[in-house]
Formats: structure tokens, C-alpha cells, sequence
């Protein structure tokens, strides 16, 4: 009967969405409308553009990662086993205008130690110090500058060792984990000190420097110029660092070399110096223990043969570090060897000015070459005395003769006439008050005064009387030995100021020149051809007349006639040194000597300039000095035109011919050969 009834039971009817609305307790069951599926259709879609998005972005990354930047972290990856050590580069050599050496390189040992994976104990600090000689505190202060660098770059414990150290640390290798011996290019000084101001020196890069370079041309504890051409020439000198690379395991234990990349040497420097006058003047200044300066030129170009400081700069006590001790000894010297006093050196020129007051008056038309003034030992200006240097004075004299015998009241007088701003002007066009520009460090332009720089000082006028001392080279008055040497070029080659030069040319390692110098005129003195000429004329006379200052500077041959001029240059008037002998005078307060000349008078090539601080007299002190320079120069050039020119036919120097083959002979033959074509 039950089951009779389920089927007899009928299924309700479905409620339309009317009733339902009506009915609370009836679920929903509508379907969506088509707003509600127009919704949802775009958030689908929305998801799918994130999706895609997403995927994009992703792919983008990995494109850039593997292809943009895939040699990146291809290197960072191999850095992680690969390790690489620098290898400094030669630096390039230094030659003078004959091509002999100055400064070349030799190789050294330095002892380092890789901090990477090595540790210091107090038995390994005590094996390295008792090889190298040095307290353990040097050893823990080198390894403490190099601390911030990465632990692969190897720390310099000694350098330039001798090959007994070398021998003791390979011996003990396997008791001094992480000592190698590092093998670089150290300077060779052929010449000794000579040419030291000049060349300069080398030193460890300092923070401040690294700072300022180059990324990756430099890093701790590496050699750069601080001084001189060493430092200028910075660029074309160092070279191009090489690599040594090496394969590490996971501990970072070599395993094995990789291939390297060579050092690239530096540039070659040719000078314009010749070694063996610079020798010449250097020597003679240090036997006299003089200090000063000697310039040496050639008179029709500018090209600088001598340039000489003194004392000399000991070069070698700079290789590795200069100690305390002897840079306090440079420090405490009396001669200020630290002073490059060819450029630095500020000094009153001295009755050398007097080349200036003579052409100045010739040229303003305020005296002729046949003006007499008379000197009795004093001139009367105002209400003081200005003395000549001879107490009894010259007499009469003119042009020819005021300049021969240096006479101080001539040039007073003269002085007074043009005044100050017109002599300042006649300086100032041979090169005076200004910097000459040559390729040193700290040049000081000198002092050339006028009416308004005085003014402008010390806010007072000029007054007449201090014309009379800067007429003689005394007073405001100040020159460096570069700008007395240029003044005497101009004046010896008609009055062409030229820049001086000292770089001939520079070489890339192949021999190729990159780049060259050619004379550089700064100035050029027209209409003066015929007071040029009366002023030389005075300057000959000078040194080969019967009562010339300048008479030591005669060369031996008396076929070489030089034009000369002497001054001396008061340091400090101290009246109570007036009644004591010169040479009873503290050093410090003696009058500085001055010589300038230019040989042969006739048709000059070379023009030397000497100062000799303290020296008391140009004729006694400076003159000398330029006449060993002269006859060096004279007695190579003469060596030179007597070697005889052999003719020979092109042919013989050619093949196999008996006279040249396996002949020494025939290689001077080949250099003092004029070939015919």
C-alpha cells in the first residue's frame, strides 16, 4: 500500500519567480541575468590580461638577464672562480737629445702576502720578520692600510729585496703560507742625481690621489710620479697594467694559471737636455758646495740644454718610500734641496737688469749710444746718496762702457729719466713678471713693478727714488734663472722670446712618434735690431775688455768670443755687517751672484744664465760656472766636426762586400758615412 501511494504521489508544481519573491522561505534559484554575466565575463578577463602580464614581465626579465646582461654575470660568475693579480707595467724610459739613457727600469722582488684564507700567528710574524730584517709592528701596519682592500689583492710586506731574501723565503715556502714574491719594474737613475729636480721621483699613491684617478687605472699601494716629469709625463709614462689570471676551488686555493694579458709599457720621453752638460754644470756647482740654479738654452729656438738645481735631490733614498730621517735631513739643510730653484727660486736680478734699463733708454730715445754721464762714485737724488759699487767711481763713461764695467750711477741716472712703468714695460717684453710656461711644477712668475701695483699692495704712490733701484736690479725687482735665461736668448738671437722647451718628442713602445714639439715664439721685439746690437756689443765687452766684470767667463779658445753680463743681488742691508769682511758674513745674509752670457758674440747658439745664492759676486761665483758649461759645449761640438766624413759608394754597404762584413770598423763606418746614391 505504501508503495501504491509513492507512485500515486505527485511531484509539486515549480513555483514561478513570482510566487517565490512572495514565498521568504524559498531559496533562490534564479538564473543570471545578462548584466550579472557581462560582469563577470570582464573580471575573467581582467584576470587573464594580469596573467599575461605577469607572464610578460617575467619573460622580459629573463630576456634582459640572459641576453642584455649575460656577459655581466657571466664574469661574476667566473669571479667566483677565477682570481686575477695585476702585473705593473714598465714604465717608459727617459732619453736626452742623444738618445742617452736617464732613466730606465730593472726588475725587482718584492715579498706580499695574500690574506685570503691564510691567517697570522705569532710563529709565522716571527719567520717573515727575522728573513726581512723589520720590526713586527712595519709588517702589522702595512697589513692594516691594505685591510679595506679585497682579501685576493696581496699585501707588499718588502721591496727591492736581495736575492739572499729571495733565497730564504723560497727555502721556507711551506712555513710562510700566503708569501710570494712579486716581480715589478723599478726606475734605474743613469745619471745618478743628476737632472734630479727635473725627472722627480716616484711614491705610493696616496688616498687623495686615488680618489682622483681613473677608476681602475690605479689602487692602493701602487707607484705614481710625485715630482717632476715623473708626475707630469703621469699619462704617457705608466703604461697599461697586465693580468695574471688563476683558477681557485671552492676554498679559494689556486689550482691552475689561466691565460694572461701582457703589461703594455709606457711612452718614451726624449729631452732637448744633454746629459753631459747637465753633468758639467752640476758638477761644478757641488764641488764649490754652491746652491742655485744653471739654465742653459739654445739661443735660436728655446730648446733647453741644462737644467740644474742645487744641491741635487738623492733620488734613490725615494725608490721604496723615503725614510723620516732623511727627508727631516732635506728638511733641515740650509741649501733647501727640496727647492727646485730654477723655477721656485725668486730673486733680485741685480745689475743683469741693466740689459733692460739700456735697451729701454735706446729704444725712448732718452740716451744714444754716445750719451757720457759722469760717475764719481755717488748720485745725489733728493735727500739721499746712491752709491756706485766702485767707490771711486768710473768717470765718464757711455753706453759700451756703463755696461762692461756694470756702472751703477750711469743706469741711475737713466732710470730716473724713464721711469718706472716705462722700464716695467721693456721687462715685461722680454718675458719678465710672468710665467715662461716650461713643464715644471710651482713655476713663480717673478715680480716686474709698476706705479699701479704698488698702489694696489700696499695702497701707497710710487715714489721716483725707488726707480733708481729697480734700475740696477734692486728693490721690488724679482726673477726666477728660466725667465734670466729667455731674457738673454732674446737679446743674443735679435729679440725673438721663445717658450723653452724640454720634451723633443714622445714614442709609444714600437718606436712610432705620437707626438712632437717644435719652438714656440712668444714675443718678438721689432724695430730694437740696432740696440740690441750696441747692448751685446757692452756685454762683449764685458767679459773679454781689460776691465769687464765678467772676464772669468772666457772660454780657452780664443777663437770663441762670449758676450756676458754679472750681477749681484742684495739679500738684506744689515749696517751692522757693513764694516766686516764678506766672508765673515752669515751665510744667510750674503748677496746672491748672478751671471748671464751667450757665446760665440758673433753669431750666439747657446746662452747659459747662473745663480749662486749667497755667492757675494757674479764675476767671482756665477762666471765660472758658465764657462765650464761653455767649454763643455764647445769641446763636444768640436769633437763632433773632426770626426772626417768618409765617402763611400752605396754599393759597399750593401751585400757581402769584404771591407764591412764581420768588421767592427764598418758599423761606426755606417754612422759617420755620407752615402752616395
Amino acid at each position: 500500500m505504501k508503495n501504491i501511494r509513492r507512485k500515486n504521489r505527485r511531484r509539486p508544481e515549480p513555483m514561478l519567480a513570482a510566487e517565490r519573491k512572495k514565498d521568504p522561505g524559498v531559496t533562490k534559484l534564479t538564473p543570471r541575468d545578462d548584466n550579472e554575466l557581462d560582469a563577470y565575463k570582464k573580471r575573467a578577463l581582467y584576470a587573464a590580461f594580469v596573467l599575461l602580464f605577469f607572464f610578460a614581465v617575467i619573460i622580459s626579465r629573463l630576456w634582459f638577464l640572459q641576453m642584455q646582461k649575460g656577459e655581466y654575470y657571466r664574469e661574476l660568475a667566473d669571479s667566483n672562480r677565477v682570481r686575477y693579480l695585476e702585473v705593473a707595467a714598465p714604465r717608459g724610459n727617459v732619453v736626452d737629445r742623444y738618445g742617452r739613457e736617464i732613466v730606465t727600469n730593472r726588475p725587482s722582488f718584492n715579498v706580499v702576502w695574500v690574506r685570503e684564507d691564510n691567517k697570522i700567528d705569532d710563529e709565522w710574524l716571527k719567520k717573515i720578520t727575522r728573513i726581512l730584517g723589520v720590526d713586527v709592528s712595519d709588517i702589522l701596519e702595512k697589513i692594516r692600510k691594505m685591510a679595506h682592500n679585497p682579501g685576493h689583492i696581496p699585501v707588499r710586506l718588502a721591496e727591492d729585496i736581495d736575492w739572499e731574501t729571495v733565497a730564504k723565503i723560497e727555502n721556507n715556502r711551506m712555513d710562510l703560507p700566503g708569501i710570494k714574491i712579486e716581480v715589478v719594474p723599478l726606475r734605474v737613475y743613469h745619471w745618478g742625481n743628476h737632472a734630479s729636480h727635473l725627472i722627480g721621483y716616484l711614491g705610493e699613491i696616496n688616498k687623495k690621489q686615488l680618489a682622483a684617478s681613473e677608476p681602475g687605472i690605479y689602487r692602493g699601494g701602487d707607484l705614481v710620479g710625485k715630482m717632476g716629469l715623473e708626475r707630469l709625463r703621469e699619462k704617457d709614462l705608466r703604461g697599461e697594467k697586465g693580468r695574471n689570471y688563476m683558477e681557485v676551488n671552492a676554498l679559494g686555493f689556486e689550482q691552475k694559471n689561466l691565460k694572461g694579458i701582457e703589461p703594455l709599457p709606457g711612452n718614451d720621453l726624449r729631452l732637448t737636455l744633454d746629459m753631459e752638460l747637465q753633468k758639467a754644470a752640476e758638477e761644478i756647482m757641488d764641488e764649490q758646495d754652491y746652491a742655485g740654479a744653471v739654465v742653459a738654452l739654445e739661443a735660436n729656438s728655446g730648446r733647453l740644454l741644462v737644467l740644474a738645481s742645487a744641491p741635487a735631490l738623492h733620488l734613490d733614498e725615494f725608490v721604496g718610500g723615503i725614510s723620516h730621517k732623511a727627508w727631516n735631513a732635506m728638511l733641515d739643510n740650509p741649501h733647501h734641496p727640496l727647492v727646485n730653484k730654477l723655477v721656485q727660486g725668486q730673486y733680485p736680478p741685480g745689475s743683469t737688469y741693466k740689459i733692460i734699463t739700456a735697451l729701454a733708454g735706446l729704444a725712448e730715445g732718452v740716451i744714444t749710444p754716445d750719451s757720457v754721464i759722469y760717475c764719481p762714485g755717488h748720485y745725489r737724488f733728493g735727500n739721499r746718496t746712491y752709491r756706485c759699487w766702485k767707490r771711486g767711481g768710473h768717470g765718464a763713461v757711455n753706453l759700451k762702457r756703463a755696461l762692461s764695467e756694470s756702472c751703477d750711477v750711469y743706469f741711475y741716472q737713466v732710470g730716473q729719466r724713464l721711469g718706472v712703468d716705462r722700464l716695467a714695460k721693456y721687462a715685461k717684453l722680454f718675458g719678465l713678471g710672468e710665467k715662461t710656461g716650461i713643464e715644471m711644477e710651482h713655476e713663480k712668475p717673478g715680480l716686474v713693478p709698476t706705479a699701479a701695483w704698488k698702489k694696489n699692495r700696499f695702497g701707497k704712490s710710487w715714489q721716483e727714488g725707488e726707480t733708481l733701484s729697480i734700475a740696477i736690479g734692486q728693490g721690488f725687482n724679482l726673477v726666477t734663472p728660466v725667465q734670466l735665461a729667455l731674457m738673454t736668448a732674446a737679446l743674443a738671437n735679435g729679440g725673438t722670446l721663445y717658450k723653452p722647451t724640454l720634451v723633443e718628442e714622445v714614442k709609444d713602445p714600437d718606436g712610432h712618434v705620437i707626438e712632437s714639439f717644435t719652438p714656440v715664439v712668444l714675443e718678438r721685439l721689432r724695430g730694437q735690431g740696432r740696440n740690441l746690437k750696441l747692448v751685446r756689443e757692452g756685454l762683449v765687452e764685458a767679459v773679454n775688455g781689460k776691465r769687464g766684470t765678467g772676464r772669468r767667463a772666457r772660454v780657452s779658445d780664443k777663437n770663441i768670443m762670449v758676450g756676458g753680463k754679472t750681477g749681484t743681488a742684495q739679500v738684506v742691508r744689515l749696517k751692522q755687517y757693513i764694516h766686516l769682511k764678506e766672508e765673515d758674513i752669515p751665510y744667510k745674509y750674503r748677496d746672491h751672484a748672478l751671471f748671464i752670457c751667450f757665446a760665440p758674440a758673433e753669431n750666439p747658439e747657446i746662452v747659459v744664465a747662473v745663480v749662486v745664492e749667497h755667492g757675494l759676486h757674479g764675476g767671482s761665483a756665477a762666471a765660472p760656472v758658465a764657462r765650464a758649461v761653455l767649454e763643455k759645449y764647445f769641446a763636444g761640438k768640436y769633437a763632433l766636426e773632426e770626426i772626417d766624413t768618409v765617402v763611400v759608394p752605396q754599393r759597399m754597404l750593401e751585400g757581402d762586400s769584404p771591407l764591412l762584413v764581420n768588421d767592427i770598423a764598418g758599423d761606426i763606418l755606417r754612422q759617420q758615412t755620407q752615402v752616395i746614391q
